[in-house]
C-alpha cells in the first residue's frame, strides 16, 4: 500500500510538474527571439548556485504595454508596403512568432522624425476654426486604423513636440516658449485634437504634456519650464478636459531621468496634482533609478518610460545589453507602466527627419524600398511584449550576481521572468518559484524571457 501511494505522489508530481519555456537572444545574432527545443521542469532539489527567487505574493505595478513611438515617417514608410498587412501582423498579434506591441506612442503634430515641420493650425486663429488633421490623414491614421483592426485595444500615447509657431515667443517651430496669453487657446487645441482623432475611431489614451521640455534646441522642439508646465495644466489644460468631460489621462516631464525635481515639483502643488495621472521619463541623461525618487514622493502617481534611442551605426550586442538592463528590467523594477523605445521604422539613410531633427536614429526596422531589416530595439521589446501583457503586474525577483531580471504575473495566471548574463563569463543559475527550481545556464550577454 505505501509502494502504491509513493508511487501515486511521483506520478502526479511528474504529470503536474510545472513546465517552461525559453526564449532566447544572442548577442552575435546567432539566435534572434528564438523559442529553444528544451525541457525546463520545476523540481525540488538542493543547488549552492546563484538563484533567482520569484515571489509573486509581492506585487508592484500593473503594466500597459510595451512598444515604440510610431512617428510620421515611420508611418509613411510602412504605408507604402505593398505587404503592410503582413508585418503589421508580425508586430502586433501575438500569436506564432508575432512580438505583440500592445502600446504606443505618436507626436501631436510633427516630431523631429517626420519628413517636414507641420501643426494643425498654420495661421493665428484662436478659434481653431481652421484646425485640420490633413497631414495626419496621409500616413498615420491610416495606419493607426490598421493596427487597431489587429488589436482594438492598443494603448495611444501622443506627445507635442511644438506648439504651432504663432503661439510661441521665436514664431519657429525650433525652440522658444509657449506664450502666456495662448495657454487657453493651446490648451484647447489638444483638446480639439483628442477629439478629431476620436471621429476617425482612434482613442488617444494619454498625452504628455510636452515631449523633452528642457531640449529646446531639437526642430521642433519647446522650452517650458517646470512652473510654465504646473500653471498649464493647473490653470488651461485640466480644467478643460474636466470641463469638456476628456477622459485622456495628463502626463508631465517626458524628458530625462536626471531631472526628477521636475515632476516632483509639479505635483507637490495638489490644485495641479489632481489634474495628473503620472510622469513620462526618457534616459538620456542620468539612472534609470532616478525615476524610483518621484515614486517615492509622489506614490499614488503613476510613472512611463516613453523614450530611447539606439544610434546609426548600431552595436547590436551593446545595444541589446543597454537596453534590455536599463529599459526593460531598469523601467520597470523602477515602477514604469510603459517601457517603449524610440523611433518604429526609418529608410536605410534614417530619413525621414526634419532639417536639423535626427540624423541617426536607426528604427527597430530599417525599411529600404520593400526589403524589412528587424534591428536591436525590435528584439528589445519583443522579449517584454509577446509576453507581459497589458494587465500583467510586477512581481517580486532578486538580482543575483551579474544576472540582472525582471518578473511579472500576466492576466492568464502565466509568470514571465526577464534574465539577461551582464557578465563576460557564462553563468549557471537556478530559478527557484514556489520552492521549486530549474537549472539554467546563459552565455556571456544572452537575454532570456521564460513563461511557466
Amino acid at each position: 500500500m505505501k509502494k502504491l501511494l509513493a508511487f501515486s505522489i511521483l506520478f502526479s508530481n511528474i504529470l503536474f510538474a510545472q513546465k517552461a519555456e525559453l526564449w532566447l537572444t544572442k548577442t552575435d545574432k546567432s539566435v534572434l527571439f528564438e523559442k529553444q527545443n528544451k525541457e525546463l521542469t520545476f523540481q525540488k532539489t538542493q543547488t549552492n548556485i546563484p538563484t533567482i527567487f520569484v515571489n509573486e505574493k509581492q506585487k508592484f505595478q500593473t503594466m500597459d504595454g510595451f512598444g515604440y513611438t510610431l512617428t510620421s515617417g515611420s508611418a509613411n514608410l510602412i504605408n507604402q508596403l505593398p505587404n503592410i498587412k503582413e508585418l503589421l501582423n508580425e508586430l502586433f498579434r501575438t500569436d506564432k512568432n508575432n512580438i505583440g506591441i500592445s502600446y504606443l506612442r505618436i507626436s501631436i503634430g510633427a516630431s523631429d522624425l517626420s519628413a517636414y515641420d507641420y501643426s494643425y493650425s498654420n495661421e493665428k486663429d484662436l478659434s481653431l476654426k481652421n484646425f485640420s488633421l490633413k497631414e495626419e490623414e496621409k500616413d498615420m491614421i491610416p495606419v493607426l486604423k490598421e493596427i487597431l483592426k489587429i488589436n482594438p485595444k492598443i494603448k495611444i500615447l501622443g506627445s507635442p513636440w511644438s506648439p504651432p509657431k504663432w503661439m510661441k515667443t521665436n514664431e519657429n517651430a525650433k525652440g522658444g516658449s509657449l506664450k502666456p496669453e495662448y495657454f487657453q487657446v493651446y490648451a484647447d487645441y489638444l483638446a480639439k485634437y483628442i477629439k478629431e482623432m476620436a471621429k476617425h475611431g482612434i482613442k488617444i489614451d494619454a498625452i504628455t504634456v510636452q515631449n523633452e521640455p528642457l531640449h529646446p534646441g531639437n526642430n521642433p522642439s519647446l522650452l517650458m519650464e517646470s512652473s510654465d508646465q504646473g500653471n498649464f495644466v493647473k490653470n488651461n489644460l485640466g480644467p478643460t478636459f474636466l470641463k469638456q468631460n476628456i477622459k485622456t489621462k495628463i502626463i508631465i516631464y517626458d524628458h530625462n531621468a536626471d531631472r526628477p525635481d521636475y515632476p516632483i515639483q509639479i505635483l507637490n502643488d495638489p490644485a495641479t496634482r489632481k489634474f495628473i495621472d503620472g510622469t513620462a521619463f526618457h534616459l538620456y541623461g542620468g539612472n534609470v533609478e532616478n525615476i524610483g525618487e518621484v515614486h517615492e514622493a509622489h506614490p499614488d502617481k503613476n510613472l512611463y518610460f516613453t523614450e530611447q534611442w539606439i544610434g546609426y551605426p548600431s552595436y547590436f550586442g551593446g545595444d541589446l545589453s543597454w537596453h534590455i538592463k536599463n529599459l526593460i528590467i531598469g523601467a520597470s523594477k523602477n515602477w514604469c507602466k510603459t517601457v517603449l523605445e524610440w523611433n518604429l521604422a526609418a529608410d536605410e539613410n534614417q530619413n525621414p527627419h526634419t532639417e536639423g531633427g535626427c540624423t541617426a536614429c536607426l528604427g527597430a526596422l530599417t525599411i529600404e524600398n520593400e526589403k524589412i531589416t528587424r534591428n536591436a530595439a525590435h528584439y528589445i521589446i519583443a522579449h517584454a511584449s509577446k509576453f507581459v501583457r497589458p494587465n500583467s503586474v510586477r512581481i517580486a525577483s532578486n538580482n543575483t550576481m551579474s544576472l540582472a531580471n525582471v518578473a511579472f504575473k500576466t492576466p492568464e495566471g502565466k509568470t514571465v521572468l526577464i534574465v539577461i548574463n551582464e557578465s563576460d563569463k557564462s553563468s549557471e543559475f537556478a530559478i527557484d518559484y514556489k520552492n521549486k527550481k530549474i537549472i539554467e545556464k546563459l552565455d556571456p550577454g544572452d537575454v532570456a524571457t521564460y513563461v511557466w
